[in-house]
């Protein structure tokens, strides 16, 4: 699974039962609310305790509903997780305050990550010193960067053109200046980018 989709999957899915959730419970109560108000029933005609199928019902319905959430995000965590064979792998280091890419031939860049067009996207990420948080919105991937601890992301580089990459974890005065930019670019210019010396 595209991580993208499924992790837009996942949000979506998750915002829509609770929205369905909110909807219908706020109905049943407003329903509840005028249907056995006081006035109307002033002396209970029922009684619901120890009723085994509302006990049954009201706990299998948020369980069933609790583990298609799980499944849900299950699937869209596994995306992330599985690289494609075919991926270009890049190392990403992170370091008070901005982020360095290292790539197969050697070619080191600070903040500034390009990738060619139509190609999944391996990145070896650690950091350099203290506690960093590597995050491209645009393409849902947020991993922390711990010094002595090495781990990866991946996207398919799908569209062509920039987008912010920034640190998320607060890693000291100058955090917020710490960005850097995603350039996707048709696969010829990276190879030219590639082998020009900087």
């Amino acid at each position: 699974m595209d991580p993208v989709k499924g992790v837009d999957l996942a949000f979506w899915y998750i915002l829509g039962i609770s929205f369905i959730l909110l909807i219908g419970i706020t109905a049943v109560m407003i329903y509840f609310v005028i249907r056995y108000r006081r006035s109307r029933n002033p002396v209970p005609t029922s009684d619901v305790r120890d009723n085994l199928n509302l006990e049954v019902v009201w706990t299998v319905i948020p369980t069933i509903i609790a583990l298609t959430m799980f499944w849900v995000g299950w699937q869209s965590y596994i995306g992330l997780r599985n690289v494609p064979k075919d991926a270009i792998e890049i190392d990403v280091a992170g370091q008070m305050y901005s982020w360095i890419f290292i790539y197969q031939n050697g070619k080191e860049v600070e903040n500034e990550l390009v990738v060619p067009l139509g190609k999944a996207v391996k990145l070896n990420i650690e950091s350099w010193d203290v506690i960093h948080s590597f995050y491209i919105p645009s393409y849902r991937i947020k991993v922390d960067a711990v010094k002595g601890m090495k781990t990866y992301a991946w996207f398919n580089a799908d569209r062509e053109g920039e987008y912010d990459i920034l640190c998320t974890e607060y890693c000291g005065v100058d955090h917020s200046y710490m960005l850097a930019k995603l350039k996707i670019v048709p696969e010829q210019e990276y190879l030219a980018w590639l082998e020009k010396e900087e």
